[in-house]
């Protein structure tokens, strides 16, 4: 039997079965069938089921009749199995060849024409972030500002994170507060955080950022989009970013934490947050990124905003709040009185 290729299980899932089953139903087909008299999909069909010994030549009665599948599936099957087992193997011995270079590779200080940075594009930053935590010894940090993450995405950075911590590493991870609200990071911090991984949350916004073992930092090449990363090898630049990780997360608050008084701070912070955007002028999008949620729920804040102060209008709102010297940091007070 010829080698079979997606040609002939295209071919066999679709003309092919339905020969078949006529074939079984009437008690056989024979030579001289229209069907399969002269050159068409039926008669390639045909072939196709003697080619793989599902008929069989009935001489006497000078007809074909239909083979048991169940006798034929193994012969054809399990080669294929036994091959795609070998390939697979192959593949993995290939991988563990390349280990050793990329290791190599990564931790050198001039890994490309750009010295102590490399640029990394589109498709080439996933393998090259899961390469880093592959080989991660000791400590990541990550920071996450925004909780719209895709699913797969999470579902997959959860298989490489928790099989990272169960080597023993640790990991800290800081997302805004509108993480809280998302059903597929509360399953990727459970995930995480049964394994030893602390993660906190913030009122604020931060660029995304990963550090592996304090040597190589991982950050947007463009902060508008995720289309470029810039993995960072130079000492002091590590340094710099890992500091600015610490001073955030001595801020954060634990996001296991569900206590009322903690809830009701974080709600008070992204108020707080929210007048100071409306201060500054920016726009709904820009405000809403900073706060990590949607327009439509930053828009919402806004509203409770109008209501609280009693104003008609944005203009009014911001007229009132500067008559009551409200400024958006002044934390854990009640600025609606005054």
């Amino acid at each position: 039997m010829a080698e079979l290729g997606s040609d002939d299980r295209a071919l066999f899932e679709t003309a092919a079965t339905s020969l078949y089953e006529d074939i079984v139903a009437s008690g056989g087909i024979d030579r001289n069938d229209p069907r399969i008299a002269g050159p068409s999909s039926e008669r390639a069909a045909f072939d196709l089921l003697i080619d793989l010994g599902l008929l069989t030549p009935e001489p006497a009665e000078d007809r074909y009749i239909a083979i048991d599948p169940s006798t034929v599936q193994s012969r054809i099957v399990a080669p294929l199995s036994q091959e795609g087992a070998r390939l697979l193997d192959e593949s993995s011995s290939w991988a563990n060849a390349f280990g050793p270079l990329a290791q190599a590779w990564r931790r050198a200080p001039d890994t490309s024409s750009s010295g102590p940075f490399t640029i990394l594009h589109t498709s080439a930053i996933a393998p090259y972030i899961a390469g880093l935590v592959a080989e991660c010894e000791e400590e990541m940090l990550t920071a996450q500002p925004q909780a719209g993450r895709d699913p797969d995405t999470l579902e997959a950075a959860a298989k490489r994170d928790t099989a990272m911590l169960e080597r023993g590493t640790t990991m800290r991870t800081l997302y805004q507060h509108s993480a809280r609200r998302s059903a597929i990071t509360h399953a990727y911090v459970a995930a995480v955080t049964a394994r030893g991984a602390e993660v906190r949350t913030l009122d604020e916004f931060f660029n995304r950022m990963i550090v592996i073992d304090r040597r190589v930092a991982i950050i947007p090449g463009k902060q508008e989009d995720l289309l470029t990363a810039i993995a960072v090898h130079e000492p002091s630049v590590v340094d710099y970013l890992v500091d600015v990780f610490e001073r955030a997360w001595e801020r954060g608050r634990p996001f296991a934490n569900r206590e009322t008084g903690m809830l009701k701070d974080i709600a008070v912070e992204q108020r707080e947050m929210t007048i100071r955007m409306l201060i500054e002028g920016h726009a709904d999008p820009v405000s809403a990124k900073r706060l990590g949620v949607s327009p439509r729920t930053y828009a919402g804040y806004v509203a409770d905003l109008k209501q609280e102060y009693e104003a008609e209008t944005r203009f009014q709102l911001g007229y009132v709040m500067g008559q009551r010297g409200v400024s958006g940091r002044e934390r854990g007070t009640d600025d609606s009185t005054d």
